[in-house]
């Protein structure tokens, strides 16, 4: 990892001969050995020089956590700052220089509870940069107590009768912030996740990407059902835009809507694949309808929840400021004096 702005001389490249290597430093990485998030690191490295984006324009923001080592094994610019605050160190990243490629890095502990208030607003915003948050329901660097996402009865050194605080789900959470872009992926999905994280560096606004990634040291198989070959055919469901929700080792099963709105799995041979739901991406209802589709009465949807088009905050920002330097106010007097104050 390059620190901010202190050294200038940080060799230019070509985007187009970039590879995997050239995102790799010579930083040992510190993570527990079978950790999710060098899966994730080694997904990132391999999508940065696709993007065709000069790695001197990018920066890697992190808070506090496990995965908030990231920075350091991205040799890009980078800042691993604050607990809770890495959207807002983004923010002003962006704000400042609109033309940056900033990726956010945090963790479930990190993001959705000291860092709640900043996560939130963030995607409200629209702020042009790209979250990732490492979901692994457990605090792993603090050595293992229960997160805001910890399944109810998590027993774990804070909670060892088991936790009764009903977890946040962050897909279901963005969505209701208003974000113009929302996924979801898992560490060891190497391809699915490629694809998101594709979909998440083109979009012009917040995308807001969760990572399932298993904690094997604290909470090791929390993701097992949706990982095993045996198992993820019947727990997951792969959603894609216009297309009928299908599941099932043959996809023989679906989800349809029934009463009330209520969704519900059916056989697709004997109800018909035109009665299933067709996931619609634009539809802010139909993203947060899938959201709440949850084991162990439904299979997880992994995907493209939610993707629509806003200006961007630093966009707006950029535009505010070009309109108020036209009015060439120089002075405090012009200000008080501008017809929009009452002085007394």
């Amino acid at each position: 990892m390059t620190s901010l702005n202190i050294y200038p001389e940080f060799k230019h490249t070509d985007p187009a001969t970039q590879t995997r290597k050239d995102f790799v430093t010579d930083q040992d990485v510190r993570w527990c050995p079978g950790c999710g998030d060098y899966s994730i690191l080694a997904q990132v490295q391999r999508v940065m020089p696709t993007l065709g984006i000069p790695r001197e324009n990018y920066v890697f923001v992190s808070g506090i956590g496990c995965s908030s080592r990231f920075p350091y094994y991205m040799e890009t610019y980078g800042i691993h700052s604050i607990h809770g605050r890495a959207p807002a160190v983004a923010t002003g990243i962006k704000a400042m220089r609109p033309d940056l490629s900033v990726w956010v890095i945090t963790g479930d502990g990190d993001a959705l509870s000291i860092g709640g208030n900043h996560f939130m607003h963030v995607l409200r915003r629209n702020v042009d940069l790209k979250l990732l948050l490492f979901n692994n329901q457990i605090y792993g660097l603090t050595k293992g107590q229960y997160s805001p996402t910890s399944p109810v009865g998590t027993k774990a050194k804070s909670t060892p009768m088991g936790s009764i605080d009903y977890p946040i789900d962050p897909v279901s959470l963005a969505l209701g912030a208003n974000a113009t872009f929302v996924a979801r992926s898992l560490d060891v999905h190497a391809g699915h996740l490629q694809r998101v994280l594709k979909r998440a560096a083109d979009h012009k606004g917040t995308a807001f990407v969760e990572i399932y990634q298993n904690c094997n040291i604290f909470n090791d198989g929390a993701f097992d059902a949706l990982t095993d070959k045996e198992t993820k055919s019947d727990t997951v469901i792969e959603i894609e835009h216009g297309k009928p929700m299908r599941f099932g080792k043959n996809l023989e099963k679906g989800i349809a809507l029934g009463e009330g709105m209520r969704p519900k799995i059916v056989d697709v041979a004997s109800y018909g694949e035109d009665k299933l739901l067709v996931h619609d991406e634009q539809s802010e209802v139909c993203g947060l309808l899938v959201s709440r589709l949850q084991a162990p009465h439904f299979p997880t949807p992994i995907g493209v929840f939610h993707a629509v088009s806003r200006p961007s905050y630093d966009q707006l920002l950029v535009e505010q400021l070009d309109r108020a330097k036209t009015q060439k106010r120089t002075r405090v007097q012009d200000l008080l004096n501008d017809g929009q104050w009452t002085v007394k």
